[in-house]
């Protein structure tokens, strides 16, 4: 669901544009000026702005110079009812993606703000893989690879998935029957020192003292929990 915010004073068109909009599987969020407009961009971190030019107070222009100022690259489509040619220029050469002049067609905005949304889609940067990290370990989820000060630590396929289990729990305690059961797929009703004696290897390979580890502790008479 992609979220769009109109900036729009004619609150009748501003429902209007909503209305259609959430019907398409949006959702919307609608300032009546300039300023609403902006503060509402930072605070929500839209995925499209649909912006009027004549707007009171601050207008459309500098909503849209200021956007583009800040380094904020989500796209703009402006919606007015001044057609000069010097102002679609203007608004282009300021950094809209589109322009539409007043009156027009509803399917036809929908479809230029599918096809904008579309674009930016495609034009985004590939997001960095996730990074889980406690202490001085790096644990890289998308390569199954862990680093300790930048130095990467050989850990045993079943090390590893111990490890992603008490990662995964946030810092709840997590009992050696539920960790069996997880990572061995083991019964909770087998008794078996399998564990322990994987996260005496673990303690090894990541903590720094084994006397007093800082991150994989000991719950009394209970299991493990991972301290970040």
């Amino acid at each position: 669901m992609s979220k769009v915010l109109v900036i729009e004073d004619n609150q009748d068109l501003a429902y209007g544009l909503r209305n259609n909009l959430e019907i398409e599987g949006h959702q919307v969020e609608v300032a009546g000026d300039g300023a609403d407009g902006l503060a509402r961009v930072r605070k929500t971190e839209p995925d499209l702005v649909i912006l009027d030019l004549m707007l009171p107070g601050l207008d459309g222009f500098r909503v849209l110079r200021t956007l583009r100022d800040e380094g904020r690259r989500l796209p703009i489509l402006i919606l007015t009812a001044r057609g000069d040619e010097s102002d679609k220029v203007r608004g282009l050469r300021l950094g809209a993606d589109d322009y539409v002049t007043k009156p027009f067609g509803v399917l036809e905005l929908l479809a230029r703000v599918e096809a904008l949304l579309r674009r930016a889609a495609a034009n985004e940067p590939p997001k960095a893989p996730p990074v889980e990290k406690f202490g001085e370990i790096e644990v890289h989820t998308a390569s199954r690879t862990v680093r300790r000060r930048g130095e990467q630590v050989t850990l045993t396929p079943k090390e590893y998935d111990l490890l992603l289990a008490l990662i995964d729990r946030r810092g709840a305690v997590a009992s050696r029957s539920e960790l069996l059961t997880e990572v061995w797929g083991y019964s909770a009703a087998v008794m078996s020192r399998t564990v322990d004696t994987h996260i005496a290897e673990l303690r090894r390979k990541l903590e720094n003292d084994l006397a007093v580890p800082h991150h994989i502790l000991t719950v009394r008479k209970t299991g493990y929990r991972l301290e970040r």
